[in-house]
């Protein structure tokens, strides 16, 4: 949660959502009502009742998905699957995590083993709702989008027998919803993470211990989706590169434009909700806006290169960009790279 203060001006009102910048609210923005999803906003979960804002989520994400997954039954994840089929010789820029030895070693020339693609897909989301989430200085907050981002991926995978659960993870608590087929499954899904309630301020996350619970029992080969903003410890590389091993990663990072920059607003009351930490921040000091984006830019580049090694597919998502688009452009880039014929 962050906390403006000037010197020279009053302290303006608090806005009603929680851990909101304080600022006077854009002409447009969620701030003072105006945006909505045509604006590229998904709903605020806390305006209203959880059901017609699901309702209004959900006739939004098929009017604009529908139609991204006619054809060959590929996935979110296009271009590979679970079951072994035939060997090919290697290409650059296939998975090397596929190579098949065996064939490599019998004729000498590097062979990649190709796979089916599976046409009943078990999708796993982890979900992370830990307190750094209930901020948002745009269009929502990153709790809500991260909940939009889970009903894109329910939308783009439950159907034809696929089946979605999830584990989602506050910090204080982990719950477990069985992966269950068909998209009336998919909407009580959705239901529950909603209702999830809100980690207590101080309280920190843990996104490692959430991936850990799907490494044991072993479950069908299939997709893992982390939605997660990835701030913190970065224990989770770890088990995402176990996960890495038998299914399909795809990470969904969820950023506030306020988390890779900041403006020159005077003096800053920041607070921490994950440790309760409070800092006072000279935003006015040029130096220390470009030492902080510098900062920003640089740990966003560590968590990129932690999944580009755990091998998972990277979407962002921002409070203050359409995010509907850029799962659009997300998904035509992966079938562009599917249809390419090598695997990444």
């Amino acid at each position: 949660m962050i906390r403006r203060r000037r010197r020279e001006e009053p302290l303006p009102a608090a806005p009603e959502h929680p851990g909101l910048l304080l600022h006077p609210a854009t002409p447009g923005s969620a701030a003072d009502g105006g945006a909505t999803e045509d604006d590229g906003a998904p709903p605020r979960f806390t305006d209203g009742p959880a059901d017609v804002l699901l309702r209004r989520l959900e006739l939004t994400v098929r009017r604009r998905l529908d139609g991204l997954l006619q054809g060959d039954h590929l996935g979110l994840v296009p271009g590979s699957g679970s079951e072994a089929g035939d060997s090919r010789t290697y290409h650059p820029g296939d998975d090397v995590r596929r190579m098949d030895w065996p064939v490599t070693a019998r004729t000498q020339v590097p062979h990649v083993r190709e796979t089916i693609a599976d046409r009943e897909l078990e999708t796993w989301a982890v979900v992370d709702l830990s307190a750094s989430l209930d901020f948002g200085t745009a269009n929502c907050q990153k709790r809500d989008l991260a909940i939009a981002g889970l009903a894109a991926v329910g939308h783009l995978t439950v159907h034809g027998g696929n089946r979605l659960g999830a584990v989602v993870t506050t910090g204080e608590r982990v719950d477990r919803y069985p992966a269950m087929p068909g998209r009336l499954a998919a909407e009580r899904l959705l239901h529950s993470v909603v209702a999830t309630p809100r980690a207590a301020s101080g309280r920190r996350g843990d996104l490692a211990a959430a991936l850990e619970t799907l490494r044991r029992p072993l479950r069908r080969r299939g997709l893992v989706v982390v939605i997660s903003d990835f701030l913190g410890d970065s224990d989770w590389e770890r088990p995402l590169r176990g996960l890495g091993t038998r299914y399909e990663l795809l990470a969904v990072e969820v950023l506030d434009p306020r988390e890779l920059e900041l403006p020159d607003v005077g003096l800053l009351t920041v607070v921490d909700p994950e440790t309760g930490q409070t800092l006072e921040v000279p935003t006015g000091d040029a130096e220390f806006r470009a030492r902080y984006a510098e900062g920003a830019a640089a740990q966003r580049e560590q968590v990129a290169a932690a999944l580009r090694r755990a091998g998972a597919g990277h979407l962002q998502l921002r409070t203050d960009r359409d995010w509907l688009m850029d799962v659009v452009r997300f998904v035509a880039e992966r079938r562009r790279a599917g249809n390419g014929g090598a695997s990444r």
